[in-house]
């Protein structure tokens, strides 16, 4: 029997606790060592986080080591505490000093193994430091990792860690691959509040501290998310609350006029703006800690200021406005566009759109409204660049938004770990300040010192058993959070702590499933859209390679192939002049066809198909290769997880052997298709003389 199968002892639960499973850990050293420190804990305050981070401590040591935590220490005196700088524990008291607090921030924690106070101690300023500390104590039992001699203060880098959902009323999610909302079912709140308990206690575990629960796409009935239906909002911020996390909400620019108060929904109408000021005042009144409003306006139909000839400075400062009395935020989406666009209009060009729409309004917007910008200047492809907004706001508060759920990535039916991705982007260097200016420090509010920033990403879960429909999916997610904490943590020491806290610390298990992880985003992005150009998926449900999908629809996602060539012209001479939307350095580099990198070759240069990248070879040549490689690759994924049948649970090991072989087949399909279009395009054959259609 391996290691895996006598020690995983996760329920048969199909992957519903996720990295909360807790496996039992394996006899040795390191075992007794936690058993002589954690079979008693010492907690003095009622506080609701408090008491769930005392729940949770016990939940994970029972599972892990098979004891019940006492409140009395060992015989060798030995415990566990945990509480606030302010409580009334003795031992938190007397472990941390007047310098050690002062050090910790509103959410961090300080953990130290005193031998002199016989415990290991966590304090905190908040208790919701104290449960991410307790968090964290459980993420290093369940990693073997050693826990004598601990002495650290952690903080979280990002103010704002945030999740989006994008469930609708009717309990579908919009781009959600993992079946349907646990929030909601056929216009009603689903009630299930347990779920939506376990569903808090797995973002707090990762540092998450602020969810949306609903699609910023806002209908009818969601609309009234912030009247009628406030007691069941209520309900749902009440479970939030005991695990430190703040509930916002979507809201309709056009709310007033829904709800047929108002005639108009000018931002600069008094009646509109009491409008806003008495639903404002409503929601606080149930939701006394309410994050704030999350809006999606003028964009792909929706309403928004435009509308009555005002900018997007007039609308978020109407609500911020609103929200301010409260402590309330409002996250201004940017992702703003022309989505009518005349395939024949090579000028017009949707990656320049948020750029041109929000840098003009830099410093206009209240201290309490934060720029929601996405990761690159499109819509979350396998490969685009950076936003060049990041770099150009110097005076607005902004967070970067991400995609955990993977609609251009395989859909949750691909293994694609994407925080090699997001990690890229976030270490991304604007030249805003210099050579010390990525994004990261963009994001958390350090380079220019904003009041408000961090992370937000939408939601890749449903109410699927294991959450995100493909289990390894759960890595994202939980990846996800861990960078929001830490964007210095790398994408290596997130995939083992996941695999660890997932299915157990068996090295030959972790080893496997950590290099399916970290090569599957190159993989799958091999025998997807080229050398950045994106896209060439099926329109609407995105699933699947069509090349011309979208070539000639008003999207403005065009890859412009023709028989001599492909790729769009993004530069200053010929082309939109988007590359000038970057600052010097990068501006460069982009606008130069030799010196432009090759992944975003297509993306900003339109060349001929015998172009020689700096690899060496031809575009078309490259296309052949990556296509080819990457179908054979992603059938090693399926046999490397095959070879971990037996070492790992048989549920577990079966949901994901049934995806892999659906990837294995359809990146067969991907190799095919872009092959053969291209090859029918440009009349090149291929130099390996491999099978094209």
């Amino acid at each position: 029997m391996s290691h895996s199968q006598a020690f995983n002892t996760i329920t048969a639960d199909g992957g519903y606790h996720a990295w909360l499973s807790y496996p039992a850990l394996p006899p040795g050293n390191q075992r007794d060592l936690y058993l002589k420190w954690c079979g008693a804990v010492k907690v003095t305050e009622e506080n609701d986080i408090i008491q769930a981070a005392l729940q949770e401590w016990r939940k994970g040591i029972q599972s892990m080591l098979g004891i019940q935590v006492g409140s009395e220490a060992n015989p060798q005196g030995l415990a566990v505490a945990f509480g606030t700088f302010q409580g009334e524990n003795p031992l938190i008291r007397r472990v941390f000093g007047e310098e050690t607090r002062r050090k910790v921030g509103p959410e961090g924690f300080a953990i130290r193994t005193s031998g002199d106070a016989g415990c290991i101690a966590i304090g905190a300023a908040s208790p919701a430091g104290v449960l991410y500390g307790v968090f964290h104590l459980l993420r290093l039992i369940g990693s073997l990792k050693n826990i004598e001699g601990l002495d650290e203060v952690v903080n979280p880098v990002n103010g704002l860690r945030m999740i989006n959902h994008w469930d609708n009323f009717d309990g579908s999610v919009e781009r959600g691959y993992a079946g349907r909302s646990f929030f909601y079912e056929n216009n009603q709140f689903t009630g299930e509040l347990e779920r939506i308990r376990d569903y808090a206690r797995l973002m707090s575990s990762v540092g998450i501290n602020a969810i949306a629960i609903n699609n910023v796409n806002v209908h009818a009935l969601e609309t009234l998310f912030i009247s009628k239906y406030l007691p069941e909002v209520a309900g749902i911020a009440d479970v939030f609350r005991r695990y430190g996390i703040r509930l916002f909400l979507s809201v309709n620019f056009a709310g007033p006029m829904h709800e047929g108060e108002v005639g108009t929904a000018d931002p600069l109408d008094p009646e509109v703006r009491k409008w806003w000021q008495d639903r404002a005042a409503e929601v606080y009144a149930a939701v006394p800690d309410f994050g704030g409003f999350v809006v999606k306006a003028d964009s792909e139909n929706r309403p928004g200021p435009f509308t009555y000839g005002r900018d997007h400075a007039d609308g978020a400062n109407m609500l911020a406005e609103a929200l301010e009395p409260f402590g309330g935020l409002v996250i201004w989406r940017c992702f703003v566009y022309n989505c009518k666009q005349d395939w024949r209009d090579r000028k017009t060009d949707r990656a320049r759109a948020a750029y041109d729409h929000f840098k003009p309004l830099d410093g206009k917007f209240n201290d309490n409204v934060i720029l929601q910008i996405k990761n690159g200047p499109m819509d979350f492809q396998v490969r685009e660049p950076v936003s060049p907004l990041f770099g150009a706001l110097e005076q607005t508060n902004q967070v970067i938004e991400f995609q955990i759920a993977q609609e251009y990535t395989g859909q949750q039916r691909h293994v694609c770990y994407l925080v090699p991705q997001w990690k890229e982007v976030l270490d991304f260097n604007t030249y805003a300040q210099g050579e010390a200016s990525p994004v990261k420090r963009i994001v958390d509010g350090s380079l220019w010192g904003s009041r408000h920033s961090g992370i937000a990403a939408v939601s890749n879960t449903g109410n699927d058993r294991n959450w995100t429909g493909h289990l390894l999916a759960q890595a994202n997610l939980y990846g996800y959070g861990r960078l929001a904490w830490n964007p210095e943590l790398t994408a290596e020491a997130i995939a083992a702590e996941w695999i660890s806290l997932t299915f157990g610390p068996d090295p030959a298990v972790s080893g496997v499933i950590s290099r399916i992880l970290l090569d599957s985003w190159n993989i799958y992005e091999s025998y997807t859209a080229p050398l950045g150009v994106g896209w060439m998926i099926n329109p609407e449900h995105h699933y699947g390679p069509n090349v011309d999908g979208y070539e000639y629809s008003q999207w403005g996602t065009y890859h412009y192939a023709d028989h001599k060539g492909i790729g769009v012209d993004r530069t200053v001479k010929t082309g939109t002049g988007y590359s000038a939307q970057y600052i010097g350095t990068n501006a460069e580099r982009y606008d130069s066809v030799e010196e432009c990198p090759d992944e975003l070759l297509l993306f900003f240069h339109h060349v001929p198909y015998t172009h020689v990248l700096h690899s060496g070879k031809t575009v078309i040549q490259h296309i052949y290769d990556t296509h080819f490689e990457g179908a054979e690759r992603a059938a090693e994924l399926l046999a490397a997880w095959s070879s971990l049948k037996g070492s790992i649970r048989e549920d577990l090991y079966i949901q994901v052997e049934e995806r892999l072989k659906e990837q294995a087949d359809h990146a067969k399909e991907w190799r095919d298709q872009i092959n053969t279009y291209f090859y029918r395009k440009s009349g090149i054959g291929d130099a390996g003389q491999r099978t094209i259609y």
